[in-house]
């Protein structure tokens, strides 16, 4: 019954109106990490990366969501490469960077950058990345804002890695640097960007993953801090934005982790979405068609992957988000006293739920404080109903 009842929370009060995952037809291009993916109009594209063999490859796959299929297209004309960059601007895609072996110092660093015709099915190199001293780079992260890439970070040889920040600007096939990455050295790093503005954080500056967060404005080209990340610190995770909201999902900390959490920028403040529909995994590559995310292959505990998934956000016009119950938690995360506040109504009976339905709290709530020093360090659900009608829900974070 309580299971039944979480089901109907999820749908009608905190997952509301779309936050699912869709199984789709697996990558025809075969198991493998370390892609890159973008997309142009109503198609999404999926290429390089390390197969199984841990080869590194330069195969480029369309995928069509209306017969959720893949079409192999034309492979890059420059060497195979993993970790690279990938995006898409003013109807042409882009890859570019990388490493091209398995084993990082037995590689070359990569520099160039290809421009990719979906109409004529053709590659166009173009300017070569300037960072790292000219020498290349890997593990970077690229957002774009304004038809313009911003590629931050990355690795550049053994122990060596960067802060720096590279405009390119594809209408003139130039690149410009920009103020370096306040969070210092990064790699492995993850980034969206909302309305021309950029948001880049966590992956790892040497051997520690952070959970920092800064956005980027282009006009003004200067950072700022954003709340930190509220869930594990981590590597190798996939970001996306739709519909004004940004996502991270999946990524390292050491284990794999399959949770999926969501930015609003209006209020600076993140949230737990649904998990991924697929398994647990790192150096997953993801794309967006028409406000829906696609994600798919990387590596997880039983190896490289090539299963994909649909993301369907929350439909918040639909929701009226602000005339729904709603509940405020603080501080989130919390090693021990949070509070609630909201349009709250007391006495309410408060449960707190995995996010697999087991009720691991249940009380009277009278508007005190609530110890949750005891649970064990993960994500919940809050819930609090009146006359067994929810009456407000929430999601918190327990260190």
């Amino acid at each position: 019954m309580r299971l039944a009842l979480l089901l109907v929370l999820l749908s009608t009060s905190l997952f509301s109106q779309g936050n699912n995952w869709k199984e789709l037809n697996d990558f025809s291009g075969g198991q493998r990490e370390r892609a890159v993916g973008f997309s142009i109009g109503d198609f999404g594209y999926l290429g390089t990366g390390l197969d199984t063999a841990e080869q590194v490859l330069k195969d480029l796959w369309r995928y069509d969501p209306s017969t959720d299929s893949w079409t192999q297209m034309a492979d890059l004309p420059g060497s195979a490469r993993r970790d690279a960059i990938g995006f898409s601007a003013g109807g042409k895609g882009y890859i570019g960077l990388g490493v091209d072996n398995e084993i990082s110092f037995q590689g070359v660093k990569m520099k160039d950058l290809w421009e990719f015709d979906p109409l004529t099915n053709t590659w166009l190199q173009k300017a070569d990345y300037p960072g790292g001293g000219g020498n290349g780079a890997f593990f970077s992260t690229v957002f774009v804002a304004d038809e313009k890439a911003y590629v931050c970070g990355g690795k550049i040889g053994p122990n060596a890695y960067i802060n720096q920040l590279w405009e390119y600007k594809p209408s003139v096939d130039t690149w410009t640097s920009r103020a370096p990455f306040p969070g210092g050295i990064r790699y492995l790093a993850v980034s969206f960007s909302i309305d021309g503005v950029g948001y880049v954080g966590m992956g790892a500056n040497q051997d520690v993953y952070k959970k920092d967060f800064y956005k980027y404005n282009p006009g003004s080209n200067s950072w700022t801090p954003i709340a930190p990340f509220p869930a594990y610190e981590r590597g190798s995770a996939s970001g996306f934005s739709i519909n004004g909201r940004g996502f991270v999902c999946l990524g390292t900390n050491g284990g794999l982790l399959d949770d999926l959490i969501e930015y609003n920028p209006e209020t600076d403040t993140w949230a737990i979405r649904a998990s991924y529909g697929g398994s647990a995994r790192k150096s997953a590559a993801a794309f967006v068609i028409n406000n829906k995310a696609y994600v798919g292959t990387g590596k997880g505990y039983s190896g490289k992957r090539r299963g994909m998934q649909e993301y369907s956000a929350m439909d918040y016009a639909s929701l009226e988000e602000n005339k729904s119950p709603q509940l405020v938690v603080f501080p989130n995360p919390s090693n021990g006293i949070i509070q609630l506040k909201g349009n709250i109504t007391v006495p309410a009976k408060l449960t707190i739920y995995t996010f697999l339905g087991n009720k691991v709290m249940e009380k009277k709530f009278t508007g005190e404080e609530i110890d949750v020093s005891d649970l064990p360090s993960g994500n919940y659900l809050v819930e609090l109903t009146k006359d067994d009608k929810v009456i407000g829900a929430t999601s918190i974070i327990k260190n």
